[in-house]
């Protein structure tokens, strides 16, 4: 093994060369944090909120190009009514508050999934939000919402197979870069980083495949609790894995108290 394999890094010697392109979180245990403090679930994915901010904030600052939020699975459809009604609301009202605070800090955003079952008037909200946002040039935030990896990997073969139809195409067209041009998020960087919180080892039908090469990285911590501390080390892992260098949260933590705000 080479003797610079796990050499330590000082927190100036890691670049943003070394830093993930674009990171992807399943933010798991709301509820069950929410039912830790005497709650009902839905205050859980309230709180949740406070978190998805902190983590756009962190990517910001640490110069990061795409966040992608599993916010709402196509399988989450299956859970109690009620929860299910709170959960489209408090996506109406974030969409609400939140987009101005994200145009001005330049975010784009974007929301990717089967967009076609939720309510004319959130489905009017999304396109407007996207159409604030979509001439900034800093932060990619993408919002998967009725989104699953299987879905997506059948709208683009569905995709190819009417170009197929319509005679723009052949069988031999099909490959794996044809099919890739029409899946979600295409036009970013390609998945580095996939964080899992809450404890569950599995990634739930999630950018099954964007995350082919990504490192996975799963920790304990519900996503309430979903902290700068604890994401910064998931970068360090990440940075760790990647690069074999020694490399710690604290290490990554400098770094952002160095980042431009």
């Amino acid at each position: 093994m080479d003797n610079l394999s796990y050499m330590a890094l000082d927190a100036e010697q890691i670049s943003q060369q070394l830093l993930p392109k674009h990171v992807a979180i399943i933010m798991d245990g709301n509820g069950r944090w929410a039912q830790a403090q005497g709650h009902p679930r839905v205050y859980g994915h309230k709180k949740g909120v406070d978190a998805v901010r902190e983590a756009v904030k962190f990517c910001s600052k640490l110069g990061i190009e795409s966040l992608t939020l599993f916010a709402f699975s196509s399988e989450n459809w299956r859970r109690p009514e009620e929860e299910v009604t709170t959960l489209m609301e408090l996506f109406l009202m974030v969409l609400g508050r939140e987009v101005k605070k994200l145009h001005k800090n330049n975010v784009r955003l974007s929301i990717i999934g089967d967009l076609g079952r939720f309510s004319t008037k959130l489905q009017e909200k999304i396109a407007a939000a996207q159409a604030l946002t979509a001439n900034n040039s800093g932060l990619r935030l993408n919002i998967a919402a009725n989104y699953g990896g299987r879905w997506d990997i059948a709208q683009a073969a569905k995709q190819l197979a009417l170009k197929i139809s319509a005679g723009e195409i052949t069988a031999d067209d099909v490959d794996e870069h044809s099919l890739a041009k029409h899946i979600s998020l295409n036009e970013q960087s390609e998945l580095d980083l996939l964080i899992r919180t809450g404890g569950d080892l599995r990634i739930s039908n999630f950018l099954l495949w964007q995350a082919a090469y990504a490192e996975l990285y799963f920790t304990p911590t519900l996503w309430p609790d979903f902290n700068e501390s604890v994401f910064a080390e998931a970068i360090a892992c990440y940075v760790s894995r990647e690069r074999r260098f020694g490399c710690t949260g604290e290490q990554i933590k400098q770094l952002l108290s160095n980042a431009q705000p």
